[in-house]
C-alpha cells in the first residue's frame, strides 16, 4: 500500500533519518515508536509528501508519490499532525466539509454526494451532537475526533497519525484509539501512526517499527519486537514484558533507568556541579 525505500532525510540542515526502509500492506495498522528526536514524525511527514527526502523513494500503490498528482495523493492519503490550526468560529461540520476538496474540481461547490459523505464522517466519529459547535470550544478529545472526521471525509485508503493521543487524558486516549481500531476493522483503512505509549502500540498495532537515532532498529509483530533487551537498548530503561491477564495483549512495565544510563546521568550531574563550584570559586 505504501512503502519507503532507502530514505535519507535532512531536517534543519542535519541528517535526521538514514537508509530507512518500510513496507506497509493494505489494511495494516503499523505504529512507529522510539525515543524523542529519533525521527518518527519526520518519517511520517515524508511518507505523506509534506517533506521531501534527500534520497530514496516513497511508493503509494506502487508508484513514486512525488510523481502522482496532488489531488490523487489527497484522495488516497490523509495525515493528522500533532498541531491543528482551525479558523476562528469554524463549526465541526464546516471543518469536515474541507475533507471533500480533493474530490472536487476547482470550480465545483459541495454537492449532495459530498454532503452525504460529510454526515457519514460526522456520524462515524460520534460528533453528531457537536456538529454545529465551534471547533475551538471543544475539549481535546472532541477536537481530535473532529479532525479525524475531516480525514474520513477525504475517504482515504491510508491514514497517517502523528501522536494522536498527545495531550489527552486516559479516557480520551482510549476513545481515540478505539475509534482508529474501528475505522481499520470496518473500512479497511491502512493506518500508520507515531505513538509514545508503548502499551498502546502493543495493544492496537499489527506491527511495530522501532526507530532510534534515525535508523530502523526492529520491526514486526508486538510479541516479536517488544523485549526487555530492546527497551534497554532503545529507551535505556529496565522493563518487564508480560501478557496482560485480562486483554491478553503484550504489556510493558518500566522498572527504572538501566544501570548504564544511571551512571551516565550521575557523571553528567557531577560534572555540572564541579563547573558551578569552579565558577563560584572564580
Amino acid at each position: 500500500m505504501i512503502a519507503a525505500n532507502k530514505l535519507t532525510i535532512d531536517y534543519e540542515r542535519k541528517i535526521a533519518v538514514v537508509d530507512f526502509d518500510m513496507i506497509v500492506r493494505e489494511g495494516e495498522v503499523v505504529s512507529l515508536i522510539g525515543p524523542n528526536g529519533s525521527g518518527k514524525s519526520t518519517v511520517l511527514k515524508v511518507l505523506s509528501r509534506m517533506m521531501k527526502s534527500r534520497g530514496g523513494t516513497v511508493y503509494l500503490d506502487g508508484r513514486d508519490i512525488h510523481k502522482l498528482p496532488t489531488a490523487e495523493v489527497a484522495r488516497k492519503l490523509s495525515i493528522l499532525s500533532q498541531n491543528h490550526d482551525t479558523p476562528p468560529d469554524f463549526t465541526v461540520r464546516e471543518l469536515v466539509t474541507y475533507g471533500r476538496i480533493p474530490h472536487q474540481k476547482w470550480y465545483e461547490t459541495i454537492n449532495s454526494e459530498d454532503s452525504s459523505v460529510v454526515e457519514w464522517a460526522i456520524e462515524k466519529t460520534n460528533m453528531q451532537e457537536l456538529a454545529e459547535r465551534s471547533v475551538n470550544t471543544l475539549s481535546g478529545g472532541e477536537r481530535q475526533r473532529a479532525w479525524l472526521a475531516l480525514a474520513l471525509a477525504q475517504q482515504p485508503k491510508v491514514l497517517l497519525l502523528d501522536e494522536p493521543t498527545t495531550f489527552l487524558d486516559i479516557c480520551h486516549q482510549l476513545e481515540v484509539m478505539a475509534l482508529i481500531q474501528d475505522l481499520n476493522a470496518e473500512l479497511g483503512i491502512t493506518v500508520i501512526m507515531v505513538l509514545h505509549d508503548i502499551n498502546q502500540a502493543a495493544a492496537f498495532s499489527d506491527r511495530i517499527v522501532v526507530i532510534k537515532d534515525g535508523r530502523l532498529v526492529a520491526e514486526g509483530p508486538p510479541l516479536k519486537v517488544l523485549t526487555s533487551e530492546l527497551l534497554r537498548d532503545v529507551y535505556r530503561v529496565e522493563a518487564e514484558i508480560a501478557l496482560h491477564p485480562h486483554s491478553g495483549k503484550l504489556y510493558c512495565h518500566a522498572l527504572g533507568l538501566c544501570r548504564a544510563h544511571r551512571e551516565e546521568a550521575q557523571c553528567v550531574s557531577k560534572c555540572h556541579t564541579k563547573r558551578i563550584e569552579a565558577h563560584i570559586a572564580n
